[in-house]
Order: C-alpha cells, then structure tokens, then sequence
C-alpha cells in the first residue's frame, strides 16, 4: 500500500528523536477511518479535516498546472489529478529538530507554526537561510519526483527544522506524492540539448531507494541518472 488505509504513527527515532508526526490520506474514506481510529467522530471534527483536504488537493491542482505551463507542457495530459496525497501533523519540539533532507514527492504544502520558527532552506550557495513564519501564508516545496518529472528543470529543496525554543512545534504538511504507476521525464522536456537524464521510477520504488541508502538529502536522485544505470548495468554485462 502506498498510502496508509486510515491513519499512520511516526515515532521519534534515534536520527530524529524529538520528532513525531501523525499522517492520513486525503480521501473521504481515509478521513472517516482516521477520526474513527481517534474517537473524533462529531460531523464538525470529520467535516473540518475533509474541506482542508480537499482545499489541499484543489492547491496542489492549480501549482501543478502552472508549473507544467510554465515548462511548456500541456497540463491536461500531466495526470496528478490521481496521484494520491497524504497529510502530516508534525510536532517536533527542543533541538535539533528534523535532519537535512528533500520531499521525497512531487509537492509539499506547509501549513507553518505562526509561533514557532525553526524552518531553514538552502540556497544556490549552499547556505541555510531561515524561513521566518508570516501569517496567513503557506509555504511550497519541490521534492525528488519534481525533479524526475521535469528531467531536472525543476530543483528540489533541502532543508531542516532547528528547534531552537522551549515550545511544541506543530504545523501541517500536505504531500502530492507521485504516480503509482510510472513516473519518468516528461517527452517535452527531453531533446538533443537535454537528454533523459532519470530512468523511469515509481514513487513506492524510489522511497523505498531512499530508505535502504539511507540517502534522505536527494542523494538518492544520482542512482536514477540514465549515465549512472547504463554503466552499471554495462559493468554487470547487462
């Protein structure tokens, strides 16, 4: 299963242990199964998490269209109006927060603590920069199936939490995670000045990559290069 048939636990770790989330799937009978799991069973409680996913899904459309737009390719024919989403509480506290690492999806919504910062993007030059909260705002990230999809036009974003306040730390991250089927560069974005350059993958496949490697940084991305594949596949004498 790629998405959690009701609602799913992350506990701390020993990489991140003063970190823990609570997720869910975006649809209707995820939400149902979610509040059941939690005694939340008011219609207000199950309406209330219903409109935000379904205003979640209605965003991530609207981004995914203009950015397809935005690269020339038609926005009809690129399909993630199927591609399933998952929804994460997160309430990390103290310090350190949460490692350096990229979305291993296609996007990221973030719904940021107005209290507490702690947020830190990298740059071009391979600074962080702190992301302050600015209310009534949502935060946009790219992950590593962004990157596939676009043959590497668009980037993905590290970054990590630096819990640097004595406070609980919530706020709410809405993940487009990928195709269950394939995903793979786009033929728009393939020609002579830029060849493929990822071979195709699934979203399942490529986090279970990332969990084995243990490369959680977009590291992971240069095991699907199409150079990197056809050499080893060359030294294997495949």
């Amino acid at each position: 299963m790629l998405l959690p048939v009701a609602g799913i636990y992350m506990a701390p770790t020993s990489i991140n242990p003063l970190y823990e989330a609570l997720g869910l799937g975006c649809t209707s009978a995820d939400v149902d199964k979610f509040c059941s799991l939690l005694d939340a069973s008011s219609p207000h409680q199950r309406q209330t998490i219903m409109r935000y996913a379904e205003a979640a899904h209605e965003l991530f459309m609207r981004i995914g269209k203009k950015l397809a737009e935005s690269l020339g390719v038609k926005s009809q024919s690129i399909g993630i109006g199927n591609w399933p989403c998952l929804q994460i509480q997160f309430h990390p506290f103290g310090s350190p927060g949460v490692q350096i690492h990229t979305d291993s999806g296609f996007l990221t919504i973030l719904q940021y603590d107005e209290g507490v910062g702690g947020l830190e993007v990298m740059d071009t030059s391979g600074q962080f920069i702190p992301v302050e909260p600015w209310p009534d705002t949502l935060l946009v990230n790219l992950g590593d199936m962004a990157t596939v999809w676009s043959n590497g036009r668009l980037c993905n974003v590290k970054h990590k939490v630096q819990c640097k306040e004595a406070k609980i730390r919530v706020s709410i991250a809405s993940f487009l995670l990928g195709p269950r089927e394939t995903v793979e560069p786009r033929l728009e974005l393939v020609d002579d000045d830029h060849p493929r350059w990822y071979v195709p993958t699934t979203y399942e496949d490529y986090r279970k990559l990332r969990l084995s490697t243990e490369l959680q940084a977009g590291e992971a991305l240069a095991l699907l290069h199409t150079p990197t594949v056809n050499k080893m596949l060359e030294s294997r004498g495949g």
